[in-house]
């Protein structure tokens, strides 16, 4: 077999196991953005003075496992959240169990 049929070889195993890995996040790609669009909805049904921030008293009534973690999602001691600091807070226990894992 001659070199350049190697190399060929290479680039078409490449692309193929690229084109794996491509096909392989559009799922997770699209069942992340069906999470988002869902917290973002639970989100603002609980936001019901529409600041764009829950209190805990907001989060009780309509986001209970928000408002059992209020205090480590509320990191700056606000006495009220975002939904940037939901999703700070739920990365980083997905990159803790991925480390522990």
């Amino acid at each position: 077999m001659t070199p350049s049929f190697h190399l060929r070889a290479l680039s078409i195993m490449g692309f193929l196991v690229l084109g794996t890995a491509a096909h392989a996040q559009a799922p997770n790609a699209a069942r992340l953005e069906k999470a988002r669009t869902e917290l973002q909805k639970r989100f603002d049904a609980a936001d019901t003075n529409k600041d764009g921030k829950l209190t805990r008293e907001e989060a009780q009534a309509k986001m209970p496992k928000v408002y059992k973690n209020f205090d480590a999602i509320d990191a700056s001691h606000a006495g009220a959240i975002s939904l940037a600091d939901i999703e700070t807070f739920v990365a980083s226990k997905k990159g803790a169990r991925k480390s522990a894992g």
